[in-house]
């Protein structure tokens, strides 16, 4: 439950649709649900702005398909994300709740409302489309819209200056690049915006699967940069979510956009 959800929810009572009981039945799923495997953070949509999501790998079958219908059960809850699902994972996760979308390894069920702010995302080599597909349907499902360009490495620079407008126009920029990750300097160099850096595990020997790059990215010589760790998509796609999150003053009676952040169930 979200901001937006609870205020909801409190209109319904003044206005008499739903009655106390119905009001309170409802609030008890906060702050978590235990289904003893697991203890599914329902509150984390009002706490941090964002939702949980659902990490695959580690989980049985029937780990996954039961969180994602929990998080699912939430009538006025927002997204609902599994991330790093096995094949087996996924076609069971689709099979019991068949509204969800998927997108290479991640699945996505009631995305979220577009939303402004305009995310691109540079993606060094056709190697590194994986990682930047777990971050684009990610950030589809926070209600972002984002432009993607690939291949764009500095082995060809002249293929990335084509799109200094885009940098300059962007409010946010994610990088994803391995071999020795120079794509997010360059990058960070251009751009007013904010940009995280993902470093991926495409690489040759002494790219030491995706550790050069993130060392690169870490001393870059561009101030400012935000790393995430090795083919991490989806944390580059939170941390893009949680810097142009909206933020409300306390007390202020505006819902925020989305929903639950952080971690996974």
């Amino acid at each position: 439950m979200d901001e937006s959800a609870l205020y909801g929810l409190l209109d319904e009572l003044v206005s008499g649709s739903v009655g106390p009981d119905e009001v309170v039945r409802r609030l008890r799923r906060l702050p978590y649900a235990d289904l003893g495997f697991a203890r599914v953070d329902h509150h984390r949509a009002l706490r941090q702005g964002l939702p949980e999501a659902v990490y695959g790998p580690g989980k049985s079958v029937a780990h996954c398909v039961a969180i994602v219908g929990e998080l699912l059960n939430e009538a006025q809850g927002g997204p609902v994300i599994l991330t790093r699902a096995s094949d087996e994972q996924a076609a069971a996760a689709l099979e019991a709740h068949p509204d969800g979308r998927r997108q290479g390894t991640t699945l996505v069920w009631r995305a979220a409302l577009e939303r402004d702010g305009r995310v691109e995302v540079f993606a060094a080599g056709t190697a590194d489309l994986v990682v930047a597909q777990e971050c684009i349907s990610t950030l589809v499902a926070l209600g972002f819209r984002p432009q993607l360009t690939a291949d764009c490495g500095v082995a060809g620079v002249h293929r990335l200056l084509e799109h200094v407008d885009s940098l300059a126009e962007a409010d946010a920029v994610v990088v994803i690049a391995g071999m020795e990750g120079a794509l997010a300097s360059l990058v960070g160099g251009l751009t007013p915006a904010p940009v995280v850096a993902v470093p991926t595990s495409a690489g040759y020997g002494a790219s030491l699967q995706g550790v050069t790059a993130l060392l690169a990215m870490l001393a870059s010589c561009a101030p400012g940069l935000c790393v995430v760790g090795i083919d991490n998509g989806f944390g580059a796609a939170w941390a893009v979510a949680r810097i142009l999150g909206e933020r409300r003053p306390a007390g202020a009676g505006v819902p925020a956009v989305l929903h639950q952040s952080g971690g996974s169930a």
